[in-house]
C-alpha cells in the first residue's frame, strides 16, 4: 500500500487479503473511499450505501451460478438463493404495491430493453422523452439500439415552462399511435403525471412504461407519487435515490409477469449476480422503515431549499425549481459552458455532471447545463441549512472558474466541513 495509506478500523481480513494480493488496486479503493468522504457529491444518481449492503455485494454470492428463477433453476445448489431472491422479490412487491417483480436484470438498460422484448417486435413504434429535454438513452434514442431496432417518435417540454406538455403527448401518441410511451427519464426535476400518461396510453392502445430509476426511493419513502397504480411496467435502478447496490428490477401486473421474466431470461441474459440479488433485498429491507422515509422527505426538502438558494444567486433552472431530488440549471446566462463550470467545481470538492438542457444550442459533449441533486449528503446527514453554503460555494467557484488558488481553498474547506457528516459504508480515518 501507499506511504499514506490511513488506517482502516475495524480492519476487514478481506482487505487485508486485497491488499497483500494486489497493492495497486487495494490503494485505488483507499483513493476513492477518501475521495467519496471529502467531496460534496451532488450527481443526482449516485448515493452511499450502507454497510450492511457493501457486506452483501461483496459476500460468497457472487460464487454462484443461479439461471433460472427460484424452483425453476438449471444448476443446483440453489437451496439459499432461492430463499435470498424469493426475499428479494417479496419485499419488492410490498415496498412498492405491485403485483409482480423481477429482480434479476443487470442495470438500467437491460431492464428497459426487457420490457421491448416482452411487448414489442422489431420496427414498432415507441414513445419517449426526448433525451435533450431529460429522457433516456433507452426510450428510443438515436444512438441506443432502441432507437435503431424501433421506430421512435419523441415528446418534450415546453419552451417558457420547461415542464411536459400533456396537450403534446396525446397529439403525437394519436398521430404516430405507438405500442408503448414511456414516462420517466435522467433529468426531469418536476413530478410527472402518470395517471394523464397512461389514459393517453390507453387511448391509443399502447403498454405504459414508466421508468423510476431516479426517484425510486422517493417514492419507497412515500415523498414522491408512485406510477405503480397506473403503468402496464415499472422500470427502475436498485442504486441512486434507493441506496441499493448497481442493479435494477422490474414491477408489473401479474399478467405480464410471464412475458417479463421471459425477456430476462433467458431473453437478454443469463444468470442473475446473487450478491447483487441479496444486497437488493437488503436495500430493500432498510427502505420500508420509518428513518427511510424521513430519509426521502429530506431528500426533497434539501433539493428544494438548495434550488432556491441558486436562483437567489441567479442561476436559471429549468422549469424554474424542483419537485424532487434533481436540479437541472441551464448556465446561459452566467457566461460559462456546463462542461467548465463542472471541471472547476469538481477541482474545488463539488461533484456533479455537465448536462444538456431543453432547447440547448450547444454539443452534448459541451453542454449549456450543470445538474445536481441531493441524494448522497441527504444520507450523510446534511440539511437545509448546509443547503445554503453549498448553494454559495457553487456560486463562487462558477463565478471565477480559473481561479485555482480559489478552487485548492475552497477543496480544503469543503473537505473539513464534510468531515462533521460522516458517510455511510465509509470506514477510512486518517
Amino acid at each position: 500500500m501507499g506511504a499514506h495509506e490511513p488506517y482502516r478500523a475495524p480492519m476487514d481480513p478481506r482487505w487485508e487479503a486485497l491488499a497483500a494480493e494486489d497493492p495497486e488496486i487495494a490503494e485505488l479503493i483507499v483513493a476513492e473511499e477518501r475521495r467519496q468522504r471529502d467531496k460534496i457529491r451532488l450527481i443526482p444518481s449516485e448515493n452511499y450505501v450502507s454497510s450492511a449492503v457493501l457486506a452483501a455485494t461483496g459476500s460468497v454470492l457472487t460464487n454462484k451460478y443461479s439461471e433460472g428463477y427460484p424452483g425453476r433453476r438449471y444448476y443446483e445448489g440453489q437451496q439459499f438463493i432461492d430463499q435470498i431472491e424469493t426475499a428479494a422479490i417479496e419485499r419488492a412487491k410490498s415496498l412498492f404495491g405491485a403485483e409482480h417483480a423481477n429482480v434479476q436484470p443487470y442495470s438500467g438498460s437491460p431492464c428497459n430493453l426487457a420490457v421491448y422484448l416482452a411487448f414489442l417486435n422489431p420496427g414498432d413504434t415507441v414513445m419517449g422523452m426526448a433525451l435533450p429535454h431529460g429522457g433516456h438513452l433507452t426510450h428510443g434514442w438515436d444512438v441506443s439500439v432502441t432507437g435503431k431496432w424501433f421506430r421512435p417518435v419523441r415528446y418534450g417540454v415546453r419552451k417558457d415552462t420547461g415542464r411536459i406538455d400533456l396537450d403534446e403527448v396525446r397529439d403525437v401518441a394519436k398521430r404516430e399511435q405507438p405500442k408503448l410511451i414511456w414516462a420517466g427519464g435522467t433529468a426531469v426535476p418536476r413530478i410527472i403525471d402518470f395517471e394523464a400518461f397512461a389514459e393517453i396510453a390507453a387511448e391509443v392502445g399502447a403498454v405504459f412504461a414508466t421508468d423510476m430509476a431516479h426517484i425510486a426511493g422517493l417514492i419507497a419513502g412515500g415523498a414522491h407519487p408512485s406510477p405503480v397504480p397506473h403503468a402496464d411496467v415499472v422500470t427502475t435502478t436498485t442504486h441512486k435515490t434507493l441506496r441499493g447496490p448497481r442493479g435494477a428490477m422490474l414491477l408489473s401486473r401479474a399478467e405480464h409477469a410471464k412475458s417479463l421474466d421471459r425477456a430476462v431470461f433467458p431473453g437478454l441474459q443469463g444468470g442473475p449476480h446473487n450478491h447483487t440479488t441479496a444486497a437488493i433485498a437488503v436495500a430493500l429491507r432498510e427502505a420500508a422503515t420509518p428513518g427511510f422515509a424521513t430519509y426521502a422527505h429530506a431528500v426533497v426538502a434539501n433539493a428544494k431549499v438548495l434550488a432556491e438558494g441558486l436562483v437567489a444567486r441567479g442561476f436559471d433552472l429549468v422549469s424554474g425549481g424542483t419537485d424532487n431530488h434533481l436540479i437541472l440549471v441551464d448556465l446561459t446566462t452566467k457566461g460559462i459552458p456546463g462542461k467548465q463550470a463542472a471541471k472547476a467545481l469538481d477541482r474545488a470538492g463539488i461533484e456533479l455532471n455537465y448536462n444538456t438542457v431543453p432547447f440547448d444550442p450547444r454539443k452534448p459533449f459541451d453542454p449549456s447545463g450543470i445538474r445536481l441533486g441531493t441524494p448522497a449528503v441527504t444520507s450523510r446527514g446534511m440539511g437545509t441549512e448546509e443547503m445554503g453554503r453549498i448553494a454559495g460555494w457553487i456560486d463562487e467557484i462558477v463565478s471565477a472558474p480559473e481561479d485555482e488558488s480559489l478552487a485548492a481553498a475552497t477543496a480544503g474547506e469543503i473537505a473539513e466541513f464534510c468531515r462533521a457528516f460522516p458517510a455511510p459504508g465509509i470506514l477510512i480515518e486518517d
